[in-house]
């Protein structure tokens, strides 16, 4: 399950943490303007999700570096083409003479089109860019527990929005049979998922068929989370969200002006707090969350904010 926790202040920039449950390692999206992170927080980032490098959601990546100094991780950067010059460019504007070899490694995965990214890895102390590998998938990260993939959007530059899915488990019901525990319960799960049905499943001094078990099994379907930043309310957009985002457990979106400022979002290639609930709406997300409010609006308008959103993703279209 994934947890979400903004970081930023409804008057700052923006900028998400997301946790899996119990697990300290966190993941980032966005490194906007955020002052309710800790030094540990800072530390404790193992990837972080850019979705562009305009400055309300790109300066606070300075302070994220500062304090994995010395730890001597690996760190990888996402984002759009070019990600990696901009992060080369920002640590560039420091003297590093006194940091030594090995104290962090960055792995920036710069995001080309939707099936191919770029690898990068830059380290001190000579925080050179060496171009390492390109990946030829759609999918920016994963790992055991889950993967993350990505749609582009159109902000008047590529502004990228990360889909988190965490893989199904399959659980065993105990209570179902008078068996104890043991080896034979990852055999069936084993079995289970690559469909062997006639696996011979050895229990004690009994042998049983994979699929004459099966029925202790439950599958538990995995979570998902989609993170939307910045992106004008248009039809091309619209439609990458629905084929990303569609049917989620959680979605948060940008929602930067209220609906009477719909003529600055068109300007500005924003979205607005209807369009937003709409498109939610339509996607059949579970929960939706507006996110990253103009910084203009007052305590007030941004509960109005919400407010029009919520209306508008619970609206019958």
């Amino acid at each position: 399950m994934f947890v979400t926790t903004l970081k930023s202040t409804p008057k700052e920039d923006i900028s998400i943490q997301i946790q899996l449950d119990n697990h300290s390692d966190s993941y980032i999206c966005d490194c906007g303007d955020a002052s309710l992170y800790s030094i540990k927080e800072y530390q404790n980032a193992k990837v972080i999700f850019i979705s562009h490098t305009h400055i309300d959601h790109f300066i606070n990546l300075d302070q994220f570096i500062r304090h994995q100094l010395g730890t001597k991780k690996r760190v990888i950067i996402c984002g759009p083409k070019g990600i990696q010059h901009h992060v080369h460019s920002k640590i560039m504007a420091y003297h590093w003479n006194l940091i030594e070899e090995g104290a962090i490694l960055y792995e920036i995965r710069e995001i080309i089109d939707e099936h191919h990214i770029n690898t990068y890895e830059i380290a001190p102390r000579d925080w050179q860019l060496k171009a390492i590998s390109t990946i030829n998938s759609g999918i920016v990260y994963q790992e055991d527990r889950f993967k993350v993939t990505y749609t582009i959007l159109d902000h008047k530059l590529s502004s990228i929005a990360y889909a988190f899915k965490e893989k199904d488990t399959v659980s065993i019901h105990l209570d179902r049979t008078p068996f104890k525990g043991g080896s034979w319960i990852k055999a069936l799960k084993t079995a289970f998922l690559e469909n062997n049905r006639d696996l011979s499943i050895h229990i004690g001094t009994e042998v049983f068929l994979a699929h004459e078990l099966f029925y202790l099994l439950e599958i538990k379907k995995g979570d998902s989370l989609g993170i939307i930043m910045d992106h004008a309310a248009i039809v091309a957009n619209h439609q990458k969200i629905l084929d990303t985002f569609s049917n989620f457990n959680h979605v948060l979106i940008e929602c930067y002006y209220k609906n009477e400022d719909k003529e600055s979002a068109i300007t500005n290639f924003h979205s607005y707090a209807e369009q937003s609930g709409i498109i939610m709406n339509k996607a059949k997300v579970h929960k939706a969350t507006p996110i990253h409010f103009s910084r203009k609006y007052r305590s007030e308008d941004i509960e109005e904010i919400i407010q029009e959103f919520e209306t508008a993703f619970k609206s019958v279209l």
